[in-house]
């Protein structure tokens, strides 16, 4: 599983641990990734392996997946969850911050996926074999200011249908879940990059403001997914009232969405100005 370090990744690790899994784990901060993995022990993973790793780079994630089923014998569930965020308009953003996020996002669920399937094909069918790859609710709505984080989120939506729909034609076992977290209580938006025009704090109060469910919640519903081998899960009712409104509300959802956009940062707003 990739970005174990914090949020829904270690939630995950931890939800996992307490069944008693058996875990290889990677994130690219080392001391939040090796806090993760010791926990997880604690919680009762039967064994844990963290490795610090770039998903963006596609030999460093093709050694770590052969190394991960040198070390366990097999592989039984991939989970690509590593992510990144940008806030910048399409005039203001960096070219270097848009092929960052495209690196992290997309090429990093492209890189962990191709680069493990061949082993979940080699899994005990009667223990299963999955993938999850995480998407976003701005994968499913072209939220203004995230062009760059929304183009990542699509793209993997549309990869992870289409390799499930491959793997359906050819007959094969291997599930794929594609999950729509919408505002989960994560660092995310504070470990992330903006334009010199964006404010950021503003931008990290609002994402508080809309941040609903927590990493625990998301973890449980992503693996609730993978056992009834839900297709697409979305998390939150943020992200369900997403998908609703985009499929039967068309054009029409855009307003309701900047509307209540807008309510969070006049929150914010009066927040900031009332007396302490």
């Amino acid at each position: 599983m990739t970005g174990a370090a914090s949020g829904i990744g270690q939630a995950l690790a931890f939800a996992l641990a307490a069944q008693g899994a058996q875990l290889a784990l990677a994130d690219v901060d080392a001391q939040g990734l090796d806090a993760t993995a010791e926990q997880a022990r604690q919680l009762g993973a039967q064994r844990v392996h963290a490795d610090v790793v770039d998903v963006a780079q596609r030999t460093v994630v093709q050694d770590w997946a052969d190394t991960t089923v040198e070390r366990f014998g097999q592989v039984n569930l991939v989970i690509n969850n590593a992510g990144v965020a940008l806030t910048a308009s399409v005039d203001e953003m960096e070219w270097a911050d848009f092929e960052w996020i495209m690196g992290v996002n997309f090429w990093g669920v492209a890189h962990g996926t191709k680069s493990f399937l061949p082993h979940l094909r080699g899994a005990d069918p009667a223990r299963g074999a999955h993938v999850v790859n995480v998407s976003s609710s701005f994968g499913l709505f072209g939220m203004p200011q995230h062009s760059a984080y929304s183009a990542t989120k699509y793209a993997v939506r549309g990869f992870s249908d289409s390799l499930r729909n491959e793997l359906r034609r050819e007959g094969s076992e291997i599930g794929v879940t594609t999950a729509y977290p919408g505002g989960i209580k994560t660092a995310i938006v504070r470990n992330s990059r903006t334009s010199e025009a964006t404010d950021r704090v503003e931008v990290e109060a609002v994402h508080d403001t809309l941040s609903k469910t927590s990493p625990e919640n998301a973890a449980r519903v992503i693996l609730r997914g993978v056992r009834k081998g839900h297709a697409h899960v979305y998390i939150g009712r943020d992200a369900k009232l997403m998908d609703f409104g985009t499929r039967f509300l068309g054009s029409a959802w855009e307003p309701l969405v900047n509307a209540s956009i807008q309510r969070a940062k006049t929150k914010v707003v009066r927040r900031a100005a009332a007396p302490s």
